[in-house]
């Protein structure tokens, strides 16, 4: 037998094709180039395909966000919403009114925003709306926002605020008809905002305008002394908040923005925004190629003052564009790409409810409107056999990065906007209300013990059975903390 030397040239061969094979398996690269590193032959190649492949880093999540607009404008006059008073339909245009849709993306989750220049929406219409959303866009409830402004220059919207209303067959038509049109314009808008997605950066900033005051606690003649003399009195929440979506080019693309306060400058019988809507003329003509979104807070027990007349409207948008101006040019978040959501609908409950006894004597009552709800309510009775102890109320949380979003349905009292922020902190907490469904006014326990027209008497309008429970706020309040909790 021939011995060879541990130096042989194919000695050396045999052990340098099997280092490398012994390398390549454990790092599983393809065989055909472990197959090509052999054919090569040893040394520098070799040691090439020995090291292990420099992992892909993950994509980090960035926001999308895409924007659409339609125009709610009834198409046919018919009877204007807001005020009890009003005894016939429209006559005319002021300016138009909007639907508008915001839709963020994290990467994973998406939230729909839709803001309407309308006095409210009902449950039963705002299920529709966002039912259809669901479906076509793959949704959960918790991802659907419909905010109302509250102008009262808007038209009646499905069965909201019914009894406040005396109409004749063509004007229910009309109104069945509308409620037919905007939930068309609506799905449609959401729509076109999915088809406009694009990279996004999100901000978020606060400044404050000082035009809302408590109208409980003054006169509203009184009003242009008491603030000359620094005497206004009441709780109110004077904060702007503002979210900027911009573009990669640093361009403007929607800036959201809300505050508390009554949209009831004007109540003629021309549509418009009020001074919401000439808020959101003003910021876009600032802004070229930005969609103004307003979203109303807390101010149910908060008036613009003073009023009724169309430059107070015209001079409210010019303060709230230059509320949200300073806002932008300030100190602004960058928002991290993550969205939560929460979406609970809870029974809140009525006080004492009537008997089918006084719901006939109230039937005959010279108060036109009492007579209606006493009316309604007996149908009710008589098909359900009772009426309903309680009302499915609406409360959402919306997390948009480190901004934590309450949106509660209803017209609801400034105490809930400085309760939910101060005990949210440090969260920064932007307060919503007039959204999702517009049943009642909430009152605090505080209005609800004071009374009047925001803790009692306005349940009248929304054809409710009595004025709420004393425990309502406590249970709102509870809500809203566990659903911040479950986003945390």
């Amino acid at each position: 037998m021939t011995h060879r030397s541990p130096s042989s040239p194919r000695h050396l061969l045999r052990l340098s094709a099997a280092l490398l094979i012994t390398v390549c398996i454990p790092f599983r690269l393809p065989h055909a180039a472990c197959a090509d590193e052999a054919h090569h032959g040893s040394g520098a190649n070799a040691h090439v395909a020995a090291e292990r492949p420099t992992p892909a880093r993950p994509t980090p999540p960035s926001w999308r966000a895409g924007v659409a607009r339609a125009v709610i404008t009834p198409p046919k006059l018919m009877w204007m919403s807001g005020y009890a008073s009003r005894n016939r339909p429209a006559e005319g245009k002021l300016h138009d009114l909007w639907a508008k849709a915001l839709v963020l993306e994290d990467g994973t989750r998406r939230y729909v925003l839709v803001t309407l220049d309308l006095v409210g929406i009902g449950r039963e219409l705002s299920d529709r709306i966002r039912r259809q959303l669901e479906r076509t866009h793959g949704l959960k409830r918790s991802q659907i926002t419909l905010a109302t402004s509250h102008t009262h220059t808007g038209p009646v919207v499905g069965r909201n605020l019914a009894t406040m209303y005396f109409l004749d067959a063509e004007q229910k038509r009309r109104v069945a008809e509308y409620a037919d049109f905007l939930t068309t314009r609506i799905v449609r808008a959401v729509g076109q905002a999915f088809a406009d997605l694009a990279p996004a950066t999100l901000h978020y900033g606060e400044n404050h305008a000082a035009f809302a005051v408590n109208r409980r606690n003054n006169r509203e003649a009184d009003v242009p002394r008491l603030r000359e003399a620094g005497q206004l009195r009441g709780p109110v929440d004077h904060s702007v908040p503002v979210l900027a979506v911009r573009r990669p080019d640093g361009s403007l693309k929607a800036i959201v923005f809300g505050y508390a306060c009554h949209a009831t400058v004007l109540s003629f019988y021309k549509w418009s925004g009020d001074w919401p809507g000439f808020a959101q003329l003003e910021i876009e003509h600032r802004h070229p190629g930005a969609t103004a979104l307003f979203v109303a807070g807390c101010g149910a027990d908060q008036n613009p003052l003073p009023r009724r007349k169309v430059e107070y409207a015209e001079r409210y948008g010019r303060e709230m564009a230059d509320a949200v101006d300073r806002a932008l040019s300030g100190d602004l978040r960058r928002l991290t790409p993550a969205l939560r959501f929460a979406y609970e609908e809870i029974p809140l409950a009525f006080d004492r409810l009537p008997t089918e006894a006084e719901l006939q004597r109230d039937t005959t009552s010279d108060n036109r409107y009492i007579a209606a709800r006493a009316r309604a309510l007996l149908q009710e009775l008589r098909k359900h056999g009772r009426l309903a102890p309680a009302y499915p109320y609406p409360v959402q949380v919306v997390r948009v990065g480190e901004l934590c979003m309450v949106v509660l349905g209803g017209e609801v009292v400034v105490d809930y906007a400085l309760r939910l922020k101060r005990e949210l902190a440090p969260r920064t907490a932007w307060i919503v209300a007039y959204a999702n469904d517009v049943p009642a006014y909430i009152p605090s326990l505080r209005v609800l013990k004071e009374g009047g027209y925001e803790g009692e008497t306005s349940m009248i309008y929304y054809g409710r059975p009595s004025r709420w429970s004393p425990n309502v706020e406590e249970h709102i309040i509870r809500t809203v903390h566990r659903l911040v909790h479950a986003t945390d």
